[in-house]
């Protein structure tokens, strides 16, 4: 006789068998004791949770031939429930969506619906993949599906409900299966294997739980394959060798040494799990998950560790390293591996990448924190590098860090603290000196400070010296340039650099100047009748500014209106 794998052999036969899915259970129950059974049913989830046996289970529940109507409680002896569990039933007809996709499918589907069932009360149609439907296929089923003959009940399970039509959902009563939780996958195996009078280890049990990501026929086959290596007891030796799964304790111990910032023993240890048939991802995946493991067991409390898939030895495992982390740290490096993800797996150097990557991490002392980089722009460049520089303690940690900058000198160190030129002017008396000067005193500026200041001096006058108050005058149209020499410390640069440049120490105002008119007055255009001071008022009026720099234009002459 042929082998029937788990996932088939132990599949639920009623509502209440149904791992994980209590709720939906209970609903549809509810539905058929009550008599209220919707003619279309959409079922999603992930694979493996439940969804098309839980059609298989309504379908018996609705046809059962031992009841004379539906009932909660199929009696799975009769034609029609057997039939149904081997998908063999006349009356329930179990379509695959990928390869019965067309328009064609879906009308033969519509013609042969009209007709009652053969023997049960219902003719039930079960649409797997349904999301593979073409739109016109889609579009076919519509009608029919709105307004069935009383015979016709439609289920249609999905793994991608977002490709469903909307109109199609509308007309459905949908049911969305979660995930199965690893404690009910683990009592599930447990109770499988005490069937088949399997040993095993509880640890592997929890691996397997693991590995099926809340999917119960993930979790059989990987048993299958287990119980295909004729070794017996089920181990996590065996699901290591077989499975080709990364051992935990080389997973850790890699973990520790990241966290001791011992680099080379970081290198011995990728070597060693990249030798032991683990892949450049492999040991990525395994990093992400050991660093989220660690997480939650540090951010949570001591009753909140079911948040994690991990036998006690593991737990004991990571705690023991959790100290050389801080929550911080833990987070960084979960997103700093999970992106490099993509480029491992396209890249020629995917090794040479993967373990520059975790000496990155492990080499903290050698890089400097964000806040660290911030608070060394505030202060000396001298003391600040020497302050902030993370030590080995700090490295252990796992502090985010990004490479540490040259900082240029132009940025960071005072005026006063430059080796100054020769001073331009010396012990300056009057504001004559200043202007036929003020060239060289940019120069100075230039050379000495900043050239950004050097630049807005550029835009400046000298008007007048008032004892030690040197007031410096603007265009009026340059407001924002004057407002930058007030801003972010510049004005205390700028009276420190002239200072300097003029033997004085000078505090120094703005104000706005027309300077354009004080200067030289604009010719009167030619043929203008009106004065060159009311083309000057009208040019300098908002609305007509904005209009000449639109048009590229020029005032030839102003009209006045005596009204």
């Amino acid at each position: 006789m042929a082998y029937t794998v788990l996932a088939r052999r132990y599949r639920s036969q009623r509502f209440d068998d149904v791992v994980g899915q209590n709720a939906i259970s209970q609903t549809l129950k509810n539905a058929i004791n009550s008599g209220r059974v919707a003619h279309a049913y959409l079922f999603t989830g992930t694979r493996g949770v439940g969804k098309t046996t839980m059609a298989r289970i309504l379908a018996k529940s609705l046809n059962c031939l031992a009841s004379d109507k539906p009932t909660t409680e199929p009696c799975l002896k009769c034609d029609s429930c057997s039939a149904v569990n081997s998908g063999e039933d006349i009356d329930v007809i179990e379509i695959d969506g990928a390869s019965n996709r067309g328009i064609e499918n879906i009308r033969e589907l519509r013609q042969n619906a009209i007709y009652r069932p053969a023997r049960a009360r219902f003719k039930i149609y079960i649409i797997d993949e349904v999301h593979m439907l073409t739109t016109e296929a889609f579009n076919a089923l519509l009608k029919i599906l709105e307004e069935p003959p009383s015979h016709v009940k439609f289920i249609f399970a999905t793994t991608e409900p977002n490709k469903v039509l909307a109109t199609i959902q509308s007309r459905c009563q949908r049911f969305d299966f979660s995930n199965i939780s690893p404690a009910d996958i683990i009592a599930q195996l447990k109770k499988i294997l005490a069937e088949e009078k399997i040993g095993f280890e509880d640890d592997c049990i929890i691996a397997l739980a693991r590995l099926a990501n809340g999917s119960m026929r993930d979790a059989l086959s990987l048993v299958d394959r287990l119980i295909s290596a004729g070794t017996g007891k089920l181990t996590v030796a065996l699901l290591e060798e077989f499975l080709g799964q990364a051992n935990k304790d080389k997973i850790y111990g890699l973990v520790e040494k990241i966290g001791l910032a011992d680099a080379g023993a970081t290198l011995a240890d990728v070597d060693s799990l990249l030798n032991s048939g683990l892949s450049c991802i492999g040991v990525l995946d395994n990093l992400i998950e050991a660093f989220r493991d660690m997480m939650v067991l540090k951010a949570c409390t001591s009753g909140s560790q079911s948040l994690v898939i991990l036998t006690q030895a593991e737990k004991d495992s990571l705690l023991k390293i959790a100290p050389s982390f801080d929550i911080p740290a833990i987070v960084y490096n979960i997103s700093l591996l999970e992106k490099l993800r993509w480029p491992v797996k396209n890249s020629d150097n995917s090794r040479a990448l993967l373990e520059a990557a975790l000496l990155r991490v492990a080499l903290a002392g050698h890089f400097m924190s964000i806040p660290d980089l911030l608070g060394a722009k505030a202060g000396g460049p001298a003391d600040n590098l020497k302050k902030n520089t993370p030590s080995l303690a700090d490295a252990s940690r796992g502090k985010p860090i990004i490479e540490k900058p040259a900082i240029e000198q132009s940025e960071s160190i005072p005026v006063s603290e430059k080796p100054a030129d020769k001073p331009v002017l010396d012990a300056v008396s009057d504001i004559e000196q200043i202007k036929q000067n003020w060239d060289k005193i940019i120069d100075f500026v230039k050379s000495n400070a900043n050239v950004k200041i050097a630049e807005l001096l550029k835009k400046t006058v000298p008007l007048r010296l008032n004892g030690t108050v040197l007031a410096l005058g603007f265009d009026a149209s340059d407001e924002f340039s004057m407002k930058l020499c007030q801003s972010n410390g510049r004005m205390e640069t700028i009276q420190q650099v002239l200072g300097q440049a003029t033997g004085l120490k000078l505090r120094v105002s703005f104000e706005l100047i027309n300077k354009t008119s004080e200067n030289h007055s604009k010719p009167k255009p030619r043929g203008a009748k009106a004065s060159s001071k009311t083309i000057d008022e009208a040019a300098n009026s908002p609305v007509i500014k904005n209009m000449l720099t639109e048009l590229e234009a020029n005032i030839i002459d102003v009209e006045e209106n005596s009204q």
